[in-house]
């Protein structure tokens, strides 16, 4: 059974967020927290806070009390806060502030292996 939760308008870059998420994807519930926790990335603990929150999410609505995995995680672009810094002689330079949308897969079944074949 999949169980599925998501994180909306995370202040955070989908290009940084990305760069987490790959690291984690089909791996073990267990597995994926503890790479999470040790990494140094700033986005690393809200992607976990989200993975533990899916756990309860399965375990609470579903009981399902089995080894979980994390099937399928999508990082997606957020609204972009616009800002303006001032700068010299009356001008103002712009300053974007992205935001990003995470939605997970937490399933019971193990996911299939992607082939690299050409």
């Amino acid at each position: 059974m999949e169980v599925r939760a998501k994180l909306m308008n995370l202040r955070a870059s989908p290009r940084k967020l990305k760069l987490v998420v790959d690291l984690v994807r089909g791996r073990k519930l267990t597995e994926a927290l503890r790479q999470l926790d040790a990494m140094p990335q700033g986005v690393a603990r809200p992607v976990a806070k989200l993975l533990r929150s899916a756990a309860a999410n399965a375990k609470n609505n579903h009981k399902l009390e089995s080894e979980l995995w994390l099937t399928r995680v999508e990082v997606g672009q957020g609204q972009v806060l616009k800002r303006w810094r001032p700068a010299a002689h009356g001008s103002a330079h712009p300053i974007r502030r992205p935001t990003a949308h995470i939605k997970l897969v937490v399933s019971d079944v193990k996911p299939a292996a992607k082939s690299h074949a050409r």
